[in-house]
């Protein structure tokens, strides 16, 4: 199994990180052209639900959607999925990703960690590594701190 990792550090509480990732509504105005539609489809968010995330023209040449299988909640720290649809599915099996939110020592009410991490197996020697969901992934965390003043 092959890994890769990133993180930013975002102007805002992890606990208001965490619950702006977790909330559908909320998750879809903050980038739009990134993330365009987030819904549960089955379950409220635990370990079992299935999560539909849309993507955005920004990121669509890549993949334009991806489903998720919720394995492993911290609450108020982070979430592991699968990748159990879409087209990250089509290059890799499995495609696990966790999204942290670590708060920063000694401004634990104003600043985090914002951590991605993925596990991944591509499914043929020729897939590259997931260098673009990363990028992305870590771009559209960033606009956390800027949605987060109109939030």
């Amino acid at each position: 199994m092959k890994n890769m990792q990133g993180q930013v550090m975002l102007s805002l509480p992890a606990e208001k990180a965490w619950e702006m990732y977790r909330n559908d509504e909320i998750i879809t105005k903050i980038n739009p052209q990134m993330l365009a539609h987030a819904e549960y489809i089955q379950g409220d968010g635990s370990p079992g639900s299935l999560r539909l995330f849309k993507l955005g023209p920004a990121v669509q040449s890549y993949v334009k959607e991806s489903m998720e299988k919720i394995e492993k909640v911290e609450k108020g720290r982070s979430v592991t999925y699968q990748v159990v649809d879409g087209d990250l599915r089509k290059m890799y099996d499995p495609y696990r990703v966790t999204f942290s939110f670590i708060p920063v020592e000694g401004k634990e009410n104003e600043m985090c960690f914002a951590e991605w991490k993925a596990e991944f197996e591509p499914l043929t020697p020729a897939t590259p590594p997931p260098e673009k969901a990363k990028d992305a992934a870590l771009v559209f965390l960033k606009c956390f701190d800027k949605y987060q003043l109109s939030y």
